[in-house]
């Protein structure tokens, strides 16, 4: 089970060292390997039980449970689609490309496996890295900007969380997750909101929330379009499973309390302010950046009310939302690849010479309005619908989400795909393209028919979570 966390630092070892020749097929077949592995071990896994991955460390302990095995796979699967996506495109410096993002890969699987708050937070900056030079190596030349938002505000949540992590050490004397969550922290009063501050500023910096947003369209849209698929899909996953696994459990009490409604707000705040925003948009990469900020606060929000049946909701919207934010921003990325424009005012009539694109790319807009029949309808649904118990004007508020992302998203797809033609010549999809649009569109349909699959297996955790 301990290679589960072991591959993919393995895999990017060896792509440093390979020829550039074998990167690309390095890259497919590791990050296959590696979701296959998972998913092999998982048919032997117990989801209520909790188990302990010996890697011989001394201040690192890994363990998995449900929770944590659900964000493994989903970062496995997102890997794989991400390089089988590019599979047939020529990237520059592609050893480098092939050998971060597995290190991406190897740091994520880390944060989600780790059974203590140093190791947690190693993992959370580890991240960091190969992220920023995926920015830096492959994104547009106008980049400077963006890499350096995306440092201090980074920098700034790490700052924060390391002075957390550190309290919380030297308060409890212990760093252990069961250990932590055994400590009763409630008595610590102003220094317990004090600590659970640090966590939740360097969450909402990596989610983000409002107002720690301005950062995330500057960095989506001079990202290339597999950099943007890793933060949008993984990356800002990390703060959520933190909030969920780490923060609501151990803080639980007088700290969670104090921060849930503004949170919560900001949340709300984040839908409106996301949505008004991506309606005015005419580059496709930023009004899908706007958009994954409405929908992601939706989720912290839902997450914040606290309650189990909430949460194991909020953890279907989380896969929900990895799966649309790789179909859009692919999306977008050929748009940008074949006419090399995002902008919407230059485009049109696509859906005339590139049927198989438009048919697709239809798909995943329905999928991203949450239509019946798919995972983001049963969780939108039962968020709004906790929302609006806990208070009806949050829920109402919140409901704008569904209204405001239908008239930006289908004026999106109108026109790029429907518009005055203006494009003569369009590359249409080839076999990788299709089979990730189609994979896709499988597990957003499957979890919307079954989402008790995923929903019963991580309530297993969340059981333990909840003091």
């Amino acid at each position: 089970m301990a290679l589960i966390i072991l591959l993919p630092l393995v895999f990017s070892l060896l792509a440093w060292f390979l020829p550039s020749a074998l990167t690309r097929i390095v890259g497919l077949v590791s990050s296959f390997a590696t979701l296959v592995w998972s998913i092999v071990q998982l048919s032997s896994f117990d989801p209520e039980a909790v188990q302990q991955l010996d890697l011989g460390l001394r201040f690192v302990r890994f363990s998995l449970d449900s929770l944590g095995f659900t964000m493994v796979i989903l970062t496995n699967a997102v890997i794989f689609l991400i390089f089988l996506a590019n599979y047939q495109r020529s990237i520059v410096h592609e050893t480098r490309f092939t050998a971060l993002t597995l290190l991406m890969q190897f740091g994520l699987v880390g944060i989600f496996t780790s059974n203590s708050i140093l190791g947690f937070y190693i993992f959370w900056e580890l991240t960091l890295l190969p992220v920023f030079l995926i920015l830096f190596w492959f994104g547009a030349f106008e980049k400077q900007k963006a890499l350096l938002q995306f440092f201090l505000y980074t920098l700034l949540g790490s700052l924060a969380m390391l002075l957390s992590v550190i309290g919380l050490m030297q308060i409890t004397n212990q760093q252990s997750y069961e250990a932590l969550l055994a400590a009763d922290l409630n008595q610590l009063g102003n220094t317990g909101i004090f600590l659970m501050g640090g966590f939740l500023l360097a969450f909402a910096i990596k989610i983000p929330l409002f107002p720690f947003h301005t950062w995330q369209a500057e960095t989506y849209t001079k990202a290339p379009t597999a950099g943007t698929m890793l933060l949008s899909a993984l990356m800002l996953k990390m703060a959520l499973f933190g909030l969920i696994k780490w923060v609501l459990p151990i803080f639980a009490g007088t700290a969670v309390d104090f921060w849930r409604w503004p949170i919560i707000v900001l949340g709300i705040i984040g839908i409106i302010y996301g949505a008004v925003v991506a309606i005015k948009q005419q580059d496709l990469k930023t009004l899908f950046a706007y958009a994954s900020l409405s929908h992601l606060g939706l989720i912290a929000a839902g997450i914040m009310l606290g309650d189990t049946a909430t949460t194991k909701t909020a953890m279907l919207q989380i896969v929900n939302h990895s799966i649309v934010a790789v179909g859009l921003f692919l999306a977008a990325g050929i748009i940008e690849q074949r006419l090399k424009t995002r902008e919407l005012s230059a485009l049109g009539g696509i859906a005339k010479i590139a049927p198989r694109f438009a048919f697709w790319f239809a798909v995943m807009t329905f999928i991203s309005l949450s239509v019946p029949f798919t995972a983001g309808f049963i969780g939108e649904f039962f968020l709004l619908k906790s929302l609006f118990s806990a208070h009806a004007l949050t829920g109402i508020l919140a409901s704008s989400t569904l209204i405001l992302g239908a008239v930006y998203m289908l004026r999106a797809y109108q026109d790029s795909m429907f518009g005055p033609t203006q494009i003569s010549l369009f590359a249409d999809l080839h076999w990788s393209e299709i089979t990730v649009f189609a994979i896709l569109s499988i597990a957003a349909i499957y979890f919307g028919l079954a989402p008790q699959c995923l929903t019963d297996f991580v309530g297993h955790s969340l059981v333990q979570l909840k003091p």
